[in-house]
């Protein structure tokens, strides 16, 4: 039985065959996967720097995050399905990463690739996204907030009878509110298995080191004391990402589930990567052109 992605990827479909099946799948997966983010990296450089700012460090820490999301296919997320009962939700709760669905809803050709040079200059793409533009199913940016969405929307589908399911993905700097630990007392409670929180643990906020200024200790600890089902990932690993959400994906009942992600800043590029410094910020030409080379592998002329 194959396992399709609904989205066209450089108008072609996606599509891979009995993915499970043995490990060559899984590694052509994971190579197409990788090429996939490669090519999102390089958008998001691309799109920074054509703006003049923007928040890259954060962005770059989640992109084999989406594009195991979006292009793993494990989930649908076909935005033009006239069935939207059985269409999958994602909600990017940090929304100060926003070029980075945008980077990737480009990939899946629900983006205008024009759009991504216009980002910050009055057009559709702002810093942070919006329910206008396609693609995206919630206004992020006050952090804190994509979490109760979430958890509404499964407790909405379980009221439904639909088995659609929910992804979140957080900041671990965003997990300071306190409306993201009510939020997950009340999807504990309810026992919302269709939910699933990513939490991009990267360890740095715009100040600094997480634990520096309010320290966490142990994530995964903390939310198992909520009542979730606790899996710890690495972000930038492709094959660890698939496995902890194709067995979300397979669940019907018992708690919502986290992915403590842990990544790096700026990953991908090495004069950013785990620096907080890159927060937000803008790109010499000489680094943008470093950058570009470093994620392609190609030097720039």
């Amino acid at each position: 039985m194959g396992i399709r992605c609904h989205f066209p990827i450089r108008n072609r479909w996606l599509i891979f065959t009995n993915i499970s099946g043995g490990p060559s799948n899984m590694e052509r997966l994971v190579e197409d996967l990788s090429s996939i983010s490669a090519r999102i990296r390089v958008r998001i450089i691309k799109a920074v720097y054509q703006a003049g700012k923007g928040h890259l460090g954060g962005s770059l820490s989640i992109v084999e995050l989406l594009a195991a999301v979006y292009f793993g296919g494990i989930f649908d997320l076909d935005q033009e399905a006239a069935d939207v009962k059985h269409r999958d939700i994602f909600l990017l709760s940090k929304g100060h990463a926003g070029v980075a669905l945008y980077a990737t809803l480009a990939e899946a050709g629900l983006l205008d690739e024009i759009e991504l040079g216009r980002l910050n200059k009055g057009f559709l793409l702002a810093e942070h996204p919006d329910a206008n533009i396609p693609g995206v199913n919630f206004v992020s940016g006050s952090l804190g907030h994509g979490l109760s969405v979430g958890a509404g929307m499964a407790l909405g589908h379980r009221l439904d009878s639909t088995d659609q399911k929910v992804i979140v993905l957080m900041g671990d700097g965003e997990c300071y509110e306190g409306s993201v630990w009510e939020a997950a007392q009340f999807a504990a409670h309810e026992e919302l298995s269709s939910l699933c929180a990513i939490v991009d643990r990267n360890r740095l906020i715009t100040h600094g080191p997480t634990e520096e200024i309010n320290r966490f200790s142990d994530m995964k600890s903390r939310w198992k004391s909520f009542g979730w089902r606790t899996v710890e990932i690495d972000a930038h690993n492709l094959q660890q990402i698939l496995s902890a959400l194709r067995t979300f994906s397979n669940l019907k009942s018992g708690p919502p589930t986290v992915l403590v992600a842990n990544s790096y800043k700026g990953h991908g590029v090495s004069f950013m990567s785990g620096e907080a410094s890159w927060h937000h910020g803008s790109l010499t030409a000489d680094e943008f052109s470093l950058a570009i080379a470093e994620v392609t592998g190609v030097a720039s002329e």
